[in-house]
């Protein structure tokens, strides 16, 4: 059987060239493939085309990349936890193709499948299907590219017939995604939250590289509880379950009586 277990995660992005496109795992912070964006940074690839349902902040997760000014465009739903990402868009630096959270994640999850396309009712009436979305400004306040139109069409689904939008598939180059464990065939498992968007941004990449938690052996693993089968997975190294997960904003409640 095939061992797709790879020493470091230096090694395992190495290829990665300049100008791919990536579908990278995590919402907010958690379940970020960090330890693969660090070694993408330090490698010195740039010109990226991401798809992640957000960017980060400013000091982690994808905002590394983005501060080092290696993306060129991102496809997201969710921008609001990142200064950088705002100005770098509202100057012109950066292109933006925003999409409804719902929809991002079945455009991922029918391209990992191999559905081109879709009709959704997220979006009708707006913008979002009839196109003039802002994805790049020309750094005066003026919009150089604007999203198109998309394709309409009334379907009697639940009995009444209604609009719907069609949405294209995504598929990237490669996809980078976090796991808490995985045997060495690509197998992986998430722990709760963290499973988010990487099962689908893992689907969506024609390479997937994956860092886990803990790296086991073939049959360790549970039929049951794997998440995401190996697939789906091309690479795997482990990280261990010591590496550093953060939060956008930590929150508490005052003690009884205070």
């Amino acid at each position: 059987m095939i061992d797709k277990t790879f020493p470091s995660a230096a090694e395992a992005v190495a290829d990665i060239p300049d100008g791919a496109s990536l579908a990278v795992g995590g919402f907010g912070l958690s379940g970020n493939p960090i330890a693969l964006i660090e070694a993408l940074l330090a490698q010195g690839t740039r010109e990226l085309s991401v798809v992640s349902n957000n960017c980060g902040v400013d000091d982690w997760g994808l905002g590394v990349l983005l501060n080092a000014k290696r993306i060129r465009k991102m496809t997201s739903s969710y921008v609001g936890e990142n200064k950088e990402f705002e100005r770098q868009f509202l100057s012109g630096e950066l292109e933006l193709e925003l999409t409804p959270q719902g929809t991002l994640a079945e455009k991922l999850r029918a391209g990992g499948a191999g559905i081109a396309a879709f009709y959704t009712q997220t979006g009708v009436g707006t913008q979002v299907a009839e196109g003039g979305l802002p994805r790049r400004y020309d750094g005066a306040g003026g919009i150089a590219v604007a999203s198109p139109a998309k394709d309409v069409r009334t379907f009697d689904v639940t009995g009444v017939a209604l609009p719907y939008v069609l949405e294209e598939a995504i598929v990237t180059d490669f996809a980078l995604v976090h796991a808490a464990r995985g045997d060495t065939h690509g197998n992986l498992v998430f722990h709760k939250a963290a499973r988010n968007f990487n099962p689908l941004a893992a689907m969506a990449g024609r390479v997937c590289i994956a860092q886990v938690e803990e790296l086991v052996q073939p049959g360790d693993l549970d039929p049951d509880d794997v998440h995401l089968p190996g697939i789906y997975v091309h690479r795997i190294v482990e990280v261990g379950t010591g590496i550093t997960k953060r939060i956008e904003r930590r929150t508490v409640r005052a003690a009884d009586g205070e």
